[in-house]
């Protein structure tokens, strides 16, 4: 009766550690990824399904580190005629990347603006990287997938709800000195890493004297991996990659797209893997103008 939960714990440790590796290694990772992203980037958006995998099959050899790059003010220009040049972007993007993502978010809001969403992922990472990471997700899920306008408090204060944060403690660190401070270091360190594009993957080696390398834009799964070797200089073994169900109870939600990169299957038949669950009722599938992404029902 617990193989279910007991498996699920097997395939969170496996993202932490490896039974080949020193327990030094699971204590500190080797590798940083720095990811400077903006929460209204479709490109960054789009890059979820690569980073999901990397995680998955490579996470015990690195720590992600998300990083709001100070280019998200320029979408506080011309704010009249943003919601307009924003939705093209996304849906070129969409078309381009086959990331799941609905556009009429522009629509049904005349202007959202990313600063306070900005600043509420600092808020987040004030309890803990985790946190900060899981919340991310769940702004760009909102924002991407469920139209919501993510520069308006409530729904902030639901993706901290969905990220199981400390809610009363959010909101403290929302317009605090600390999380303005958290900001303004992420746009310095955009600067001093030359960060002119986004998405930027930097892979670093705290204890190396090598430089880091730099990655701007979107590029197939196995760059990230080659990389990740260059960086490593060893043989790396990929952890295996869990089954559907147990993914999907993990993560809560996840677009086709990232299902498709995941299990390096077509579209279609992520599809069809996904509907024989759908049928079972372990998930509801909702649909967007661009793809569709799937919600999982848990038991209780």
């Amino acid at each position: 009766m617990n193989s279910y939960h007991d498996e699920l714990k097997r395939f969170e440790y496996a993202n932490t550690s490896s039974a080949a590796y020193s327990y030094v290694n699971v204590v500190k990772k080797p590798l940083e990824l720095y990811v400077f992203v903006d929460p209204l980037c479709a490109e960054c958006w789009s890059l979820e399904p690569y980073l999901k995998k990397l995680s998955i099959e490579y996470g015990r050899f690195f720590t992600i580190r998300p990083i709001v790059s100070g280019h998200v003010f320029a979408m506080n220009l011309e704010p009249f005629d943003k919601p307009c040049k924003l939705k093209d972007m996304w849906e070129r993007t969409a078309l381009r990347t086959g990331m799941s993502c609905d556009t009429n978010v522009w629509k049904d809001h005349s202007f959202i603006s990313p600063r306070r969403a900005s600043l509420a992922i600092k808020a987040a990472e004030l309890q803990g990287k985790k946190a900060g990471r899981l919340f991310l997700r769940k702004i760009q899920e909102n924002a991407f997938l469920k139209k919501q306008n993510i520069s308006e408090e409530s729904v902030l204060l639901n993706c901290a709800e969905e990220a199981k944060l400390d809610i009363e403690e959010f909101k403290c660190d929302l317009y605090s000195d600390t999380a303005k401070k958290a900001l303004q270091s992420d746009f310095k360190l955009t600067n001093e890493m030359n960060v002119d594009y986004i998405p930027t993957m930097v892979f670093f080696n705290p204890t190396s004297e090598q430089p880091g390398i730099k990655i701007s834009g979107l590029y197939p799964y196995e760059i990230y991996v080659r990389v990740l070797k260059q960086m490593l200089d060893k043989r790396l073994i990929p952890s295996t990659t869990p089954p559907l169900e147990l993914l999907l109870s993990h993560y809560k939600v996840v677009a086709t797209k990232e299902i498709a990169v995941v299990y390096d299957w077509s579209t279609t038949k992520a599809e069809r893997e996904l509907k024989k669950l759908q049928i079972r009722q372990k998930v509801k599938k909702h649909v967007t103008n661009h793809g569709s992404f799937w919600e999982y029902r848990s038991r209780d």
